[in-house]
């Protein structure tokens, strides 16, 4: 999770390499290696290095190749044999070994701004093409890497930390009220193209951007696919298929400077088929990787068995394990503290609590696998799979399948309770749109329409004829956010989190499939981990938090204090405090998820303004 900047004067005057260098030296907690900038007249980058793979070991950047070249990266690349095949047949020669950066050089040497559909991993870089006067830019697939810029005029300004960009002295502090709308309605900003802040914004997931003086042009170069068919004759090749396909994004996500990598074992089955499959690899291979497992546990506050399970896996594998209770947290704990202050507002009230987490995850390892992204990929829908069974005339296939799903799955009432409400007026358990907004800041900004356009999956074309839910969730701005907030850039901790099940074979491997059986009760997860977990730890369902720390919290008197927050002036432009129903008194989850945002929001925009001014003096005077 390399540190990357880079300024760009479209007139041609030459990059005030002082304010470069100041604009490095912030991102040196990010890249605690090496630090260096590069400039070329008009264009200059500025990198800090943090070394998460063997490959990274003599790796300098800025790095250049055949003096037409420039990078500044911040990448884990994927699949690097197959690209480096591909490269080679293009003519490229390759050192060994070779650096990511250096992969990426080549790439865009032999395609151009094409070398994206050639791409796998994770990955935020920009080239200088000096040959064409142009700056490429590019975010992975998923968007796991940050990439956020200030486009003004003249001045084009790129990092992967926003509050680097925000430190430029031409970019401003004006908000940007549609984002700050978002997050009141739905805990983070929808648009993710843009920031909280006006004139910062993102690029987005699947994205590149080129600029050159002519202007500005960005790109989508891939969609999560919706045309794969796989259908095998035998259930046991679903179940190898996916067993290679997860053993090779474990593998690739296991390349390690240090041989050592964390897992962040939850206790259930996602995290710990990922835990299995590294301890598998770890033995099978010549240089054995250093396992280390993190769990967040609740010892007295909820009831919590995840730590329990979590427990159970690690003993299993003979994986290290720690545990973190968070039961101490209190409500906007250490929310003043600048050295833990969010770059844009978060709707957990307990986010001193990831600081916690990753700190202790940052002293023993700079790679943490997760095992987020299993629950949409195997999210199980049937009647749109018999739609299209019937639709394709599959008759053989409909009459196997469907009769077999009504016979094992579960009482059929809840989901037509579901499907018939709708049809008899408003479903009295769905959220409403909160009566604190201020009416005229709700005008200006149009979020009644916003409420009716995001309280639902968003519509994603082509929609997937089998998984549209699934397909659709993989567009979820939630998705932006979560990588995010687990970024350095927020955490400020040097840990770069991997996600083997979004590793694009995979992706493409399960859209794939047949939802039934493979997906009802994630049933190709749990064959492929028979004899690799404990029992009941494979056969357990999946079950959320027996109960809500901010409910139980709210009821402690401790906590009373949170109903007299009297709200800064500023806020009086987006919310009426004595509209505010108090937050104790017995609401559901739902609605104190709705009601804390403001107060969210309210500690924010203080900390903000104090970090803003700390932040532009200390990158000055560094």
């Amino acid at each position: 999770m390399s540190g990357i900047v880079g300024i760009y004067q479209r007139d041609g005057r030459p990059v005030d390499r002082a304010l470069l260098r100041a604009l490095t030296h912030f991102l040196a907690y990010r890249g605690p290696d090496a630090g260096e900038v590069w400039t070329g007249n008009s264009v200059g980058f500025g990198h800090t290095l943090l070394r998460t793979t063997r490959e990274s070991l003599n790796e300098r950047q800025p790095a250049s190749l055949e003096g037409q070249f420039w990078i500044t990266a911040d990448a884990r690349i994927d699949a690097r044999s197959e690209l480096g095949s591909e490269l080679e047949e293009a003519g490229r020669k390759l050192r060994r070994p070779v650096p990511d950066s250096e992969l990426l050089l080549h790439a865009y040497a032999a395609w151009g701004p094409d070398c994206v559909q050639h791409l796998r991993g994770d990955f935020a870089f920009a080239v200088w093409d000096a040959r064409e006067k142009t700056l490429f830019c590019a975010r992975d697939h998923f968007g796991v890497k940050p990439f956020y810029y200030a486009d003004l005029g003249e001045l084009f300004l790129f990092s992967n930390t926003l509050n680097c960009v925000r430190l430029h002295p031409d970019v401003g502090d004006d908000l940007n009220e549609s984002a700050l709308g978002d997050f009141l309605l739905f805990g983070l900003n929808c648009d993710i193209a843009t920031t909280t802040f006006r004139d910062v914004r993102r690029l987005p997931p699947a994205h590149s951007l080129t600029i050159s003086p002519e202007g500005l042009r960005i790109a989508r170069y891939w969609s999560a696919p919706t045309d794969g068919r796989i259908r095998y004759r035998h259930g046991d090749d679903y179940i190898e298929h996916f067993q290679i396909l997860l053993q090779a994004a474990v593998s690739d996500r296991l390349r390690s400077d240090q041989d050592r990598a964390g897992i962040l074992l939850s206790g259930g089955l996602d995290s710990s088929a990922i835990a299995s499959n590294a301890r598998g690899l770890s033995t099978r291979s010549s240089g054995a990787t250093d396992l280390r497992a993190y769990t967040i546990v609740y010892e007295s506050l909820i009831p919590d068995r995840d730590g329990a399970n979590a427990r159970k896996v690690a003993e299993f594998l003979r994986i290290p394990i720690q545990c973190l209770a968070v039961d101490h947290l209190r409500l906007f704990d250490r929310w003043n503290d600048p050295e833990f202050a969010w770059p844009e507002p978060v709707d957990d009230p307990f986010f001193a609590g990831i600081f916690d987490q990753f700190k202790m995850i940052a002293a023993d390892c700079r790679v943490v696998l997760s095992g987020e992204g299993s629950d949409n990929l195997m999210h199980f829908e049937m009647w749109p799979y018999a739609k299209d069974l019937l639709r394709r005339r599959d008759w053989r296939q409909f009459f196997a399948d469907v009769p077999r799903y009504l016979w094992i799955r579960p009482s059929p009432w809840p989901g037509v309770r579901r499907r018939v409400k709708p049809l008899f007026g408003m479903d009295p358990l769905a959220p409403a749109f909160p009566r604190w907004i201020v009416p005229d800041f709700a005008k200006r900004t149009n979020l009644e329409a916003r409420w009716m356009e995001w309280t639902d999956l968003p519509e994603v074309s082509p929609c997937h004829p089998i998984h549209p839910d699934a397909h659709a969730s993989l567009a979820l701005p939630n998705w932006t956010q979560f990588f995010e907030n687990e970024n350095p850039g927020v955490t400020r901790c040097s840990v770069e989190v991997r996600h083997p099940y979004l590793d694009l074979r995979l992706v493409n491997y399960l859209l794939s499939l047949p939802p039934f059986p493979w997906f009802f009760e994630k049933t190709l997860l749990r064959e492929a981990m028979v004899g690799q977990l404990p029992e009941s730890v494979r056969r357990r369902p999946k079950t959320p938090l027996a109960g809500d720390p901010l409910a139980e919290l709210l009821k402690r008197s401790e906590s009373a204090w949170v109903d007299k927050v009297s709200l800064s002036e500023e806020m009086s432009r987006y919310v009426e405090r004595s509209a505010m129903a108090p937050l104790s008194g017995g609401r559901s989850s739902e609605e104190l998820s709705t009601s804390i945002r403001p107060l969210c929001l309210n500690f924010w925009l203080q900390s903000a303004g104090r970090v803003r001014y700390n932040l532009r003096a200390g990158a000055w005077n560094g």
